[in-house]
């Protein structure tokens, strides 16, 4: 079994293909769109939802190596073995990252369980050895953290503009941006709201910035 190197892929605005156009296939497609991404979908059939999708290219064709023309992610997610490993031996041959869905051996990438709160991703996966305990594992985690980290990152991605542009010590600004990051400010904010956490945060920017005078 192949051991993975973590990575977050930049696929903003890049043509991914999807071969397939089931209800699995659909799942993908809709990840993709969430990442940014430019879908082709290529099938001689499509799930319903999938044929509603609006922003996605859909090609009611069957597979052809032609189709991987200038994509930078390629998913596999067929009902036909054959296919599915030619579109693998295609994609790898194109040096293109390509998945084969629950085919890890047919895979330069997996795609892990991940639970989303704004910003914030966590991810977790077992190499491809068990997605069902990496799915029973995001299941659990999902209670672990709610809406108050989509509120959180967005107020520290807020802060961290802001701290870019008007402090120019490095040293502090670091310190700064560890600081407001605390958990005690998430506790803040799943408490008494986004505008306390704020106050709370300028509060540690006016001292941070003071006592470094």
């Amino acid at each position: 079994m192949a051991k993975y190197y973590p990575i977050f892929l930049n696929i903003q605005n890049k043509k991914c293909v999807v071969i397939g156009g089931g209800e699995v296939a659909w799942r993908k497609v809709c990840s993709l769109q969430e990442a940014g991404a430019k879908v082709t979908v290529v099938s001689p059939e499509f799930y319903p939802e999938l044929e509603k999708m609006v922003g996605v290219e859909r090609i009611k064709r069957k597979y052809d190596e032609s189709f991987l023309e200038g994509a930078a992610v390629v998913i596999a997610s067929t009902n036909d073995e054959e296919v599915n490993k030619r579109i693998y031996y295609d994609a790898v041959k194109r040096g293109l990252l390509v998945n084969v869905v629950d085919r890890p051996e047919f895979c330069s990438f997996i795609v892990p369980a991940t639970i989303m709160r704004g910003d914030l991703c966590v991810s977790v996966s077992t190499g491809g050895s068990s997605p069902a305990l990496a799915r029973n594992i995001r299941e659990s985690l999902e209670n672990q953290f709610g809406k108050e980290y989509d509120e959180f990152t967005r107020l520290l991605s807020e802060m961290r503009k802001w701290a870019l542009a008007e402090i120019s010590d490095d040293k502090v600004r670091r310190d700064i941006l560890q600081r407001i990051a605390g958990l005690d400010i998430l506790d803040i904010v799943k408490k008494s709201g986004v505008s306390e956490a704020k106050k709370k945060m300028l509060e540690i920017v006016t001292e941070k910035t003071s006592s470094s005078k």
